[in-house]
């Protein structure tokens, strides 16, 4: 390896960089360095299982994820590609051990490493349990799993619906058991209970079910049944999925989960209405036993019966024993019936009486009624009349017309009896004993028409005639 003082020689300092002839080294760019950089890393490290702490989790809007891992002393970035965040069976969230595979490969965008995921498994059953009580606590904080939002089963539901897989043993079981208490209609909703894709059938089965329409060509459940059997926790993980509890507390249909077996505890079980511990137990749950429903309604047909036919045998004997304590009919009324008689009588006179008051009354007026009664008052009234026509005749403004008066009203009509309210007006109509006729006060301009000519006032041959 040459020395520091032969490199010096080789490559003098100076202000402009100069080859050298014979020279090997030519210099790289970045974008070179980067992808030498890249080849070597891709290379050595071209698949790696890596196990540390998310944090950073962030999902882009690409579908793309990134993350970092890290441990107590260092930690490098993270990248999963949309098509394998697809197939994860959990959701990432800061703070997971987790063991990430893939292979290691360098950014140059940032001059930084990181690895491509390819597979993200979480690190243990240890890390799966701190993943579901944190989930547990986030989902119960938002109150989904709160008491009051629990309904009350329907007792006898018409249709069941069930959500689990068509060939496994739970739904002989659930089937085998409604038929021998109650056999009912049941609707299975065919889905994956475990694995890639299995909580995304489970939660779309129920969102199914509620969104059916009453009265359509499927009858709508009136209770839904999401059942598994017993397995490991990772076996029962699609019913511990956000996308899951979600659907199952939405639902506007009462839900029964029974999942696992009975020491097995999902958050589907807190979402649900009810938790029954096995399968066959939510088919029990879900309807009453038929022989015990018929003696049940047997007895309460004849405690209703007894309790119409007492009260009804009991009002009976306390009708007749009143009934022989009353007196007779006739007697009650004998004496109402004679005052009757009486008032009836006493009527008829009081009527007779009273009209022939009446038509004595009526003859001494009549008695005193002549015709100058009648005809004395119309005689004064029209001589009234008479006098009051004469003094409108004397009264009314055209009279004194007939005399030479003449009387000065405004464009309006209205009778002017003062000069300054006639010099004020912009036209004035005399009126005569044989017509009217417009004047203009004097020093006013006469009114124009709306094509700008000089009206000329009626009975006038051009110029408007002034007045004072």
């Amino acid at each position: 390896m040459p020395s520091s003082d032969s490199r010096d020689d080789a490559y003098p300092a100076g202000l402009v960089a100069r080859s050298t002839p014979g020279d090997n080294a030519e210099p790289l760019t970045i974008t070179e360095i980067s992808a030498r950089l890249k080849r070597t890393v891709e290379d050595a490290f071209g698949f790696v299982r890596l196990r540390g702490e998310l944090s950073g989790v962030k999902l882009a809007a690409s579908g793309h994820f990134y993350c970092r891992l890290k441990d107590e002393k260092a930690q490098i970035d993270g990248v999963m590609w949309r098509g394998n965040v697809a197939r994860l069976n959990f959701r990432p969230e800061d703070g997971l051990e987790v063991i990430a595979s893939g292979k290691l490969t360098t950014y140059a965008g940032r001059s930084s490493y990181q690895i491509v995921i390819d597979q993200l498994e979480i690190a243990g059953e240890g890390a799966l349990l701190a993943l579901l009580e944190k989930t547990k606590a986030r989902l119960e904080a938002e109150g989904l799993f709160a008491p009051q939002r629990k309904r009350a089963l329907p007792y006898l539901p018409r249709v069941i619906g069930v959500v689990t897989s068509p060939t496994g043993a739970v739904i002989r079981d659930i089937l085998h058991r409604l038929a021998d208490r109650f056999p009912s209609h049941v609707l299975v909703w065919p889905v994956l209970v475990q694995g890639q894709g299995s909580a995304e059938q489970v939660a779309a089965a129920v969102q199914g079910f509620s969104q059916m329409e009453a009265g359509g060509a499927v009858p709508r459940p009136d209770v839904v049944i999401v059942a598994r059997g017993g397995g490991s926790i990772e076996d029962l993980w699609s019913f511990n999925e956000e996308i899951v509890v979600r659907a199952i507390a939405e639902s506007s249909i009462p839900v029964i989960s029974a999942v696992g077996h009975e020491t097995d505890t999902t958050l589907a079980d807190y979402a649900a209405d009810r938790r029954a511990p096995t399968p066959t137990a939510a088919a029990e749950m879900a309807v009453p036993v038929r022989g015990e429903l018929a003696a049940t309604l047997e007895e309460f047909a004849l405690r209703q019966r007894r309790a119409i036919l007492r009260p009804v045998s009991l009002g009976r004997e306390r009708l007749e024993a009143r009934a022989q304590r009353l007196p007779r009919p006739d007697v009650m009324v004998a004496q109402a019936s004679q005052r009757l008689d009486d008032l009836t009588d006493r009527l008829r006179r009081g009527l007779a009486d009273r009209a022939r008051r009446a038509h004595s009354d009526l003859q001494l007026p009549a008695l005193r009624l002549v015709p100058a009664l009648l005809t004395r008052p119309v005689a004064r009234q029209q001589e009234r009349l008479e006098a009051l026509d004469r003094l409108r005749r004397q009264l009314h403004p055209d009279g004194p017309l007939q005399r030479g008066y003449v009387r000065v009203m405004d464009p309006e009509g209205k009778t002017l009896t003062d000069k300054s309210e006639a010099a004020k007006a912009h036209a004035l109509t005399l009126k005569f004993r044989d017509g009217t006729l417009d004047v203009v006060p004097a020093g006013k301009k006469p009114a124009r028409s709306a094509s700008g000519q000089t009206k000329s006032p009626k009975g006038t041959s051009g110029e408007q005639a002034e007045l004072f």
